[in-house]
């Protein structure tokens, strides 16, 4: 298989034949992805894939996992023996939790068995789906991430239990010396009716349903990895780096990508193929399966761009 740097540097070597690279990188791609159903007992292959790495300026929700996956998954998945099992692979900043349920539903509903593969990140909603399989393989460089739901205020992200602490903060100040009320008047005004009881049901439902995913996969202390997950105070940021040994000293049945080079390299070729596509092209989203054709890809929606009209020259007397 072909490392990042080789695929570029053929890929340069083709020119502008656009024809020739658009068969080279899907060549690549579906050779990996069958290589990849070989070394995992045959079992069907889905990578599911972001761009972003390479088009941080999109608008977020074209690169998060919302309820249109659901039909890109439809898309790929027709046709399957779905009694052979799932290797998803996963590649995701994130996304809508209520969306994040629908997948993980979905999926369970048709494969038994489901492992999931990181090579880089799956943070987020992709750990949460991570934490759903019956097993994660990662390399050294691959990242989950905290699990805890963010809320939007005034334009920015803030951790839901980050909301509950402030009202307990609030509370506690006011309690212990009253003139501390007018402080924190304006500040709880500012967040606005029902927010904290929102901040508290969105805590509880996340922990709770990744909680019983763990134990329909049969964890015993699912209670204590959902709450490892789940807590902000624990890691601070909600893009911290969880690695594979921190996610293997929490109890999660975890797989080092590099015990089989074969499985490694497949896995990472197809991860630097994909990367290659979002960069060339307007590609955001993208679901492959192992079945060569069944591809569902999501394009970015561009702005208009406002082309002059040019106004007549007036005519001479």
């Amino acid at each position: 298989m072909p490392s990042w740097s080789n695929m570029i540097n053929h890929i340069e070597s083709l020119g502008r034949n656009d024809l020739e690279i658009n068969n080279y990188i899907n060549t690549t791609i579906d050779s990996a992805l069958k290589k990849i159903s070989e070394l995992r007992k045959d079992r069907n292959v889905i990578f599911y894939s972001s761009a972003f790495l390479q088009k941080p300026k999109i608008d977020p929700l074209s690169l998060q996992i919302t309820y249109e996956e659901i039909n890109g998954f439809m898309a790929v998945m027709h046709g399957m023996q779905f009694n052979k099992g799932l290797v998803l692979i996963l590649h995701t900043p994130g996304g809508a939790t209520n969306a994040t349920e629908s997948v993980v539903e979905y999926l369970h509903s048709k494969f038994t068995y489901i492992e999931v593969i990181v090579p880089t990140f799956a943070m987020s909603a992709g750990t949460m789906i991570s934490l759903s399989s019956d097993l994660i393989i990662m390399g050294r460089q691959s990242q989950l991430g905290p699990i805890d739901p963010q809320m939007v205020i005034d334009g920015r992200s803030v951790s839901a239990r980050s909301i509950e602490d402030q009202f307990e903060k609030a509370k506690n100040d006011v309690k212990s010396d009253l003139t501390l009320a007018h402080v924190w008047a304006p500040i709880l005004a500012s967040m606005g009716p029902g927010l904290l009881i929102e901040a508290q049901k969105a805590n509880e439902y996340s922990k709770k349903m990744v909680q019983s995913w763990l134990e329909r996969k049969k964890y015993d202390n699912s209670t204590q990895i959902s709450e490892y997950f789940n807590s902000p105070d624990v890691h601070k940021s909600h893009g911290k780096r969880i690695d594979r040994e921190e996610a293997k000293n929490q109890g999660l049945r975890i797989e080092e990508l590099e015990a089989d080079q074969n499985l490694q390299e497949a896995v990472l070729t197809a991860y630097h193929a994909i990367t290659i596509i979002f960069e060339k092209s307007p590609a955001v989203k993208i679901l492959l399966s192992n079945t060569p054709g069944k591809r569902w890809v999501k394009n970015a929606i561009m702005p208009p761009v406002n082309i002059p009209i040019p106004m007549p020259m007036p005519k001479q007397r």
